[in-house]
């Protein structure tokens, strides 16, 4: 599981807010978000297994994150990785929309996924699930491990955070953001999903940050982007116990 939530021109400071968990196997190498040597233009972590990422940004003021969509036939075998699909646009200058019908034409190569990509121009959700959408609207938006807004208790909690955060809030403290996205919280079995995965694996991955012996948030993402296109990135990282293990930082005028 991983969740993302994001806020589209809806706080007079910033026009975007976003705020991320990456939720993976923790015997699955990573390195932390920084400049890539092979492709410098892109700050992301990295997915040291097969090359890609879930979530990072260009110099150039690109944005992309990725979920994966959760289903029991969604592990097909000889799937190219889906993370490729964050670092291409990343590094690639195809513009978003004629990504977006790149998507259209070769997305049904990959297992299932959910996209948010964009630039200063808009964010857009490009999904092999479902529907997708070419210009995110304005507001606050929530993405788990189905389709953009999909009323999930943790998205539905999540955004509803972010909302407050951003009503309340003059300078956002990225503090707050991640206190939001510690939230270890499950929920009643009765507004659970039914993946098909059955119950307790539906109660473990209820909260905002999973925690399992294997498996649970690895890391949390902070991106700030203010009026005069200066962006903050923030990543902290975590262990099996949920214990801090790094935090790095970037400032970026795009």
């Amino acid at each position: 599981m991983c969740l993302l939530s994001f806020a589209i021109d809806s706080h007079p400071h910033y026009r975007l807010v976003l705020a991320a968990n990456r939720d993976e196997f923790f015997a699955r190498p990573a390195a932390p978000a920084c400049f890539w040597n092979d492709a410098p233009q892109i700050l992301a972590g990295r997915d040291l297994e097969a090359g890609g990422t879930w979530l990072g940004v260009s110099a150039s003021g690109r944005l992309a994150a990725l979920t994966n969509y959760f289903g029991v036939n969604e592990h097909a075998s000889g799937k190219p990785s889906r993370g490729t699909l964050v670092a291409d646009f990343l590094k690639g200058d195809l513009s978003p929309e004629d990504y977006f019908k790149y998507l259209q034409r070769t997305g049904d190569r990959y297992n299932g996924f959910g996209l948010v990509f964009g630039d200063s121009t808009g964010l857009n959700y490009y999904t092999n699930r479902g529907p997708s959408v070419y210009g995110i609207s304005i507001g606050v938006h929530g993405l788990s491990n189905h389709l953009l807004d999909t009323h999930w208790p943790k998205v539905v909690n999540i955004k509803a955070g972010l909302l407050r955060i951003i009503a309340n809030t003059d300078i956002i403290n990225p503090k707050d953001l991640f206190n939001l996205l510690s939230d270890r919280t499950r929920y009643p079995d009765y507004v659970l999903p039914d993946t098909g995965a059955g119950i307790d694996l539906e109660r473990s991955l209820s909260s905002i940050f999973v925690t399992r012996d294997e498996f649970g948030t690895r890391c949390s993402t902070v991106i700030l982007i203010d009026r005069d296109n200066r962006l903050t990135f923030l990543e902290r990282s975590f262990n099996a116990q949920g214990g801090t293990t790094g935090t790095v930082e970037f400032y970026l005028d795009l």
